[in-house]
């Protein structure tokens, strides 16, 4: 081989492993400790219940349990840019109805103030002071019939993303 032909290998050996490392730093992948910023629509018996706002993406740390496993495990292994649609089941959603959810309280505890009705959502407060929902069952004279499932157990839910940013 002439010294211009190794010289040539050279440069193209030397621009090929370039390439390479180039490729892989920008193959950045959705995985466990990334920062993950996407778009997401979320569809529910065929009727969209939840979506991030323009210009406002939900940013989630993976592996942290921020949201539901089976929104974390859809996400892995996407790339900036990329759109997927997947499914989530219950069980790796928010769980199937526990029917020991659904509970009698007496009326005295609920808001004074406001007529109750069956199907109305009301707001308790956890042990952590957090709120959660609460729907009322059925209304009697003196109790109230509520359900203490998350509103989306037993749904199965359909996601619509697209990762905008990982780091």
């Amino acid at each position: 081989m002439n010294i211009r032909k190794m010289a040539l290998f050279c440069i193209m050996l030397v621009f090929g492993v370039a390439l390479v490392a180039g490729g892989a730093q920008a193959a950045v992948i959705v995985s466990e400790g990334k920062v993950v910023k996407l778009s997401y629509v979320l569809t529910v018996d065929g009727k969209v219940v939840d979506k991030s706002k323009k210009g406002q993406p939900l940013v989630v740390k993976i592996g942290e349990h921020q949201v539901i496993p089976g929104f974390e495990q859809g996400l892995m292994g996407m790339k900036v840019g990329q759109e997927k649609s997947f499914t989530v089941p219950p069980k790796e959603g928010y769980g199937e109805i526990n029917p020991k959810a659904i509970i009698t309280i007496p009326r005295s505890r609920l808001p004074k103030d406001v007529k109750i009705t069956p199907g109305m959502t009301l707001y308790g407060q956890g042990a952590d002071g957090r709120p959660f929902p609460v729907k009322v069952v059925k209304v009697n004279k003196d109790t109230a019939v509520v359900d203490l499932n998350n509103p989306m157990a037993g749904k199965t839910l359909h996601f619509d993303v697209q990762v905008l940013d990982i780091k």
